[in-house]
């Protein structure tokens, strides 16, 4: 069954978003960016060409003509991974598909809205039976 962890209270969630994303493309994991926002799907994709200088991860969105050989997908074609290691959710609501990835990765911004949106995502996967983990990122790591 997915294991599923939400980052809540992220200052910049596309940055946490990254992190995840190179962290899992380090480790051997296959990732898909799960971005249904054309302007959110831009943004996260600059932001793996260029942070950090030194730290490329090497990805493209589910429709290139490289996307099955590519391990870091960015878009909204789970199918189109190889292998269903990790997705990490960009979108308010719950991704579809999301069941046949190892981990899903729940990010939760500041704002009010973004938290309610993640409280009841949140819910609706504890109502289903999956493994939730939470990280605070107020808190220091430890």
């Amino acid at each position: 069954m997915t294991e599923i962890t939400f980052y809540t209270f992220a200052d910049n969630p596309l940055d946490v978003a990254r992190r995840v994303a190179a962290k899992a493309h380090r480790q051997g994991r296959h990732v898909m960016i799960y971005a249904p926002d054309a302007e959110m799907a831009d943004t996260i994709d600059r932001l793996l060409w260029t942070t950090p200088a030194l730290g490329f991860v090497p990805h493209c969105r589910d429709s290139d003509a490289l996307a099955t050989d590519t391990p870091v997908l960015i878009g909204t074609h789970a199918t189109a991974l190889r292998q269903a290691d990790v997705m990490i959710n960009l979108h308010n609501g719950q991704p579809p598909a999301f069941a046949r990835f190892e981990r899903l990765i729940e990010i939760i911004g500041q704002d009010e809205a973004g938290r309610e949106q993640g409280r009841a995502r949140y819910r609706f996967y504890q109502a289903r039976g999956y493994a939730l983990k939470t990280h605070d990122l107020r808190q220091p790591a430890g």
